[in-house]
Parts: structure tokens; C-alpha cells; sequence
């Protein structure tokens, strides 16, 4: 798939699949604050959203998981098996360690949890526009599990002290916002942190760090 750039003139074309409006009109009107998204149509299950598709360029679907008719699971398999140029994002309550290993398999773009911060959904959003996997931290225990990959046993004594701090608060779940306040430090600091880390470990993504963080520390 090309990757396109979006822009307040090219905005990225979302479809949102979600069988509860109260939820589906909140995450709307979150992302109609942002000019380089645009809400092109809603969906309450995923037959629905299949129509859609068939109608309409999508650059990502937005999927809850559980829905009647066609789960996010079952419309997230029709959609590669139909060879449909979208990017797709499970967005649910499940943190349940099948459906996120079958989301992978089929080839899931993002799968994050609803408890998360708006503006993370926002930045998670941009990310998987951007050609990133992105997974929720908190499911970092699933994803080595899955995974099992690994690691040098010597690679934690490359880190400082504060930096093994940092990696085990990403495999909490916490933001870089949260560790911040956490430490005490500013969030600008953590970011550093984090490159830092995904450098010495030759790690790409912060999902990576948490997994490696378990793997490692748990």
C-alpha cells in the first residue's frame, strides 16, 4: 500500500464501526477537532461497514471488536480477504489474548484499548496513517507471550538506571505524560529517554519496548 500524506486539504477518510452511537458520535467529534482527519461515514457493524467500503476509498476503518451480525475480527478477515486498500484499527474493551494474536494474524494495523487518553488516540491515529503498528502497552504481556522473542541478556546492562525506570512504566501502560509526572521530569526528557532506549536495544517501537520490559524485568 502507498503511503499517502494527509493534510488539512488532503484529509485522511475515516469509516467508524462501532454498534453503540453514544461511543461511535464521542470518538466523531474528538477526531472532527483534528483538520487532517475526516469522518466520511459510520457504521454499526461490520456488514455495514463492508457496504460502505465497497462504495466509498477508506483510508482506515475504525473497528470495535464486539458487534452483532459481524464482529471486528470477522469484518477485519473479510476485508483482506477482499483485497480492500484500507487500513484498519481495532478499537475495543477486549483484551482478551485470542482476539489480539488473531488481529495480528490478519494483519491488524493498530489495536488499542477504549480506556486510553483522547489526545493518545489522536497521536495513535496519526501513527497508523503513517504505515506503524501500534498496540495498546497494557497488552504488552500478550504480545510476548505471542511473540517470544529473544532478547541479549546482557542488553539491560546497557541501559542507566532511569532509563530501565522509563522502559518499565511503558510496559505498564503509562504515556509519556505519565511517566513524566511519575519521575518528575518533563515529557520532552522522556522522549529522550525512549529514543535512547529503542537505540541501545535496537528496538523500533514502543511496543517493542514494553514487551522487551516484560520479557526482561517481569
Amino acid at each position: 500500500m502507498v503511503l499517502k500524506i494527509f493534510t488539512a486539504a488532503n484529509p485522511a477518510r475515516l469509516l467508524l464501526v462501532d454498534d453503540h452511537p453514544m461511543l461511535r458520535r464521542g470518538l466523531a467529534d474528538l477526531l472532527s477537532l483534528e483538520k487532517d482527519v475526516q469522518v466520511i461515514a459510520e457504521a454499526n457493524h461490520g456488514m455495514e461497514a463492508l457496504d460502505i467500503l465497497n462504495q466509498e476509498i477508506v483510508d482506515l476503518v475504525i473497528l470495535d471488536h464486539t458487534m452483532p451480525i459481524l464482529n471486528g475480527i470477522e469484518t477485519l478477515k473479510k476485508i483482506r480477504e477482499l483485497g480492500i486498500q484500507t487500513k484498519v484499527l481495532l478499537f475495543t474493551v477486549s483484551d482478551n489474548s485470542k482476539d489480539v494474536q488473531d488481529a495480528l494474524y490478519l494483519g491488524v494495523d493498530g489495536y488499542l484499548l477504549k480506556d486510553m487518553e483522547p489526545e493518545q488516540i489522536i497521536t495513535d491515529i496519526r501513527k497508523i496513517l503513517r504505515g506503524e503498528l501500534v498496540i495498546s502497552p497494557s497488552l504488552a504481556p500478550i504480545l510476548a507471550q505471542a511473540m517470544r522473542k529473544p532478547v541479549k541478556t546482557d542488553s539491560s546492562h546497557e541501559l542507566t538506571e532511569r532509563e530501565i525506570q522509563v522502559a518499565k512504566m511503558i510496559a505498564q501502560g503509562m504515556s509519556n505524560k505519565m511517566i513524566g509526572n511519575k519521575l518528575g521530569i518533563a515529557e520532552s526528557t522522556v522522549k529522550v529517554h525512549v529514543k535512547h532506549i529503542l537505540g541501545k536495544i535496537d528496538l523500533r517501537t514502543r511496543v517493542e519496548i514494553a514487551v522487551w520490559a516484560v520479557g526482561h524485568y517481569q
